[in-house]
């Protein structure tokens, strides 16, 4: 039974008082809605472009030298709906953007993309990426690696204008904010090699004296692992502890080449890490150490990241993929990752990384989110064991989306936005700009190849040797 939002009742047979709503799950597997914890909607528009690129590589095309024309709110708000409507017809009722604005940072356009979630239902974070050092110049060696003319050319943009990005931050935090709204902020400092330390500070105090949730990338890669041994003359993780940034309220991305001294300092502070097994795979970056954070008692949530770098946000894939990349020859059966431990990351874990515990869970108490599985799918016949089933063979036979109470789903269709004709105006659009987008990437092709000076520099360069991640798969 549900009242305002909340469940508050959970048995075999209740007795429904006249006048409420009856949903009609029968048939159905009903289980709590997976939480999405990281991808980006800047990159929707790449579904399908990129193969055989590692991060330090791919990244320059999701944010070329050159930029394309700056996209409409319209444009940006039917981007957004390309992720939010798989979201929902793959059973994720709560999701985690990290929005790349620069360099408009226009206000329209970082309002559309808050619109289309509160229009389609969904819980969901949403952040400004920030960071106020220069993009491009995030890597060991780029003054010898990179020509003088082309290093000019990129200096000759500027930094980001700090003191803007910290004001459109505070605006957020203070009329976005995820107590009051279902659709909120959440405090996004890009990378620390992206960041001056005293902006990392700045960022850190804001999401403090706001009470609000804070995410960053953090040695995603073996590149990243020399990065801060070049940059800071210790772990990234070491240099966030240095600054006060390590607390319960950050929720760190991919976390892959960490040492046991790391983990040990996440979980002293808190921190929880999150997951991306498929687009870690997919750019080659390594596999995060799981079960040391389990281990350490560090929180880790799922995520899928974002298109660009994997194509997909169906976190059912990314569940199946948490359980079976974590059994191998190299460890005892007891220590391989379940599919009922790949479950909690994706449902209750991801709550927790983000201070939403009154999510990812159906019991009294907790927010009405939930979804139901057609249990006449292939994935469940013969239904032996429900939850191993839904991790290891569903792919997504939605019928019902239940976010804060709301079908937002219904009979496999979605109530609040008309699929359709979203889908209609994502193609039109993804035709208009395509030619702009294709001119902007192209430019990337004078830089790559001292991009990949630098990315096959870096590997000869040494790491410590107490780093966990397994990069040979």
């Amino acid at each position: 039974m549900i009242e305002k939002g909340t469940i508050v009742a959970v048995a075999a047979d209740l007795s429904i008082p006249s006048g409420c709503t009856v949903i009609d799950a029968k048939g159905l597997l009903v289980t709590s809605g997976l939480i999405n914890g990281h991808f980006h909607s800047h990159e929707h528009f790449h579904k399908g472009c990129f193969d055989n690129l590692p991060l330090e590589l791919w990244m320059h095309f999701v944010r070329p030298p050159v930029a394309s024309p700056p996209l409409t709110p319209e444009q940006v708000y039917l981007r957004t709906m390309i992720g939010a409507i798989e979201a929902i017809c793959t059973g994720t009722t709560f999701v985690v953007d990290d929005v790349n604005h620069a360099p408009q940072f226009s206000m329209e356009c970082i309002d559309a993309v808050f619109q289309a979630y509160e229009d389609i239902g969904l819980w969901a974070l949403v952040s400004v990426s920030l960071y106020d050092l220069s993009f491009y110049r995030a890597v060991p060696f780029f003054d010898e690696e990179v020509p003088v003319h082309l290093r000019e050319q990129l200096d000759r943009q500027g930094l980001p204008d700090r003191d803007r990005l910290l004001t459109i931050a505070q605006h957020l935090a203070q009329t976005r904010h995820p107590n009051q709204h279902r659709v909120g902020y959440i405090v996004a400092p890009s990378a620390p090699q992206r960041c001056s330390r005293s902006f990392l500070i700045q960022l850190g105090e804001l999401a403090q004296v706001y009470d609000l949730p804070i995410m960053l990338h953090l040695l995603e890669t073996r590149l990243q692992a020399v990065t801060g041994q070049l940059f800071y003359q210790c772990s990234m993780t070491e240099y966030l502890a240095e600054l006060g940034i390590l607390s319960d309220r950050i929720a760190l991305q991919h976390c892959v080449w960490l040492t046991p001294h790391d983990i040990k300092l996440l979980a002293q502070s808190g921190a929880s890490v999150v997951y991306n097994p498929l687009s870690n795979l997919k750019l080659g970056s390594g596999r995060m150490p799981v079960r040391a954070f389990q281990e350490a008692g560090v929180n880790i949530a799922l995520a899928s990241d974002g298109y660009g770098s994997r194509d997909s946000l169906n976190m059912l894939s990314v569940m199946q993929a948490a359980a079976l990349l974590n059994k191998s020859p190299a460890t005892f059966p007891e220590q391989w990752i379940s599919a009922e431990e790949a479950f909690q990351f994706a449902t209750i874990g991801g709550a927790k990384a983000f201070g939403f515990e009154q999510l990812g869970k159906i019991a009294p108490g907790y927010q009405a989110d939930f979804v139901g599985y057609r249990l006449n799918n292939l994935s469940f016949v013969p239904l032996n064991h429900p939850l191993r089933q839904l991790v290891y063979a569903e792919t997504g036979a939605v019928d019902l989306v239940v976010v804060d109470g709301v079908e937002v789903m219904r009979n496999g269709k979605l109530t609040q936005v008309n699929e359709q004709a979203l889908i209609e105006a994502i193609c039109r659009v993804h035709h208009q700009i395509l030619p702009a987008m294709q001119e902007s990437e192209a430019t990337v092709q004078t830089f790559l190849p001292y991009y990949r000076q630098i990315y096959d520099r870096c590997l000869t360069q040494p790491v410590d040797s107490a780093i966990l991640t397994d990069d040979l798969f």
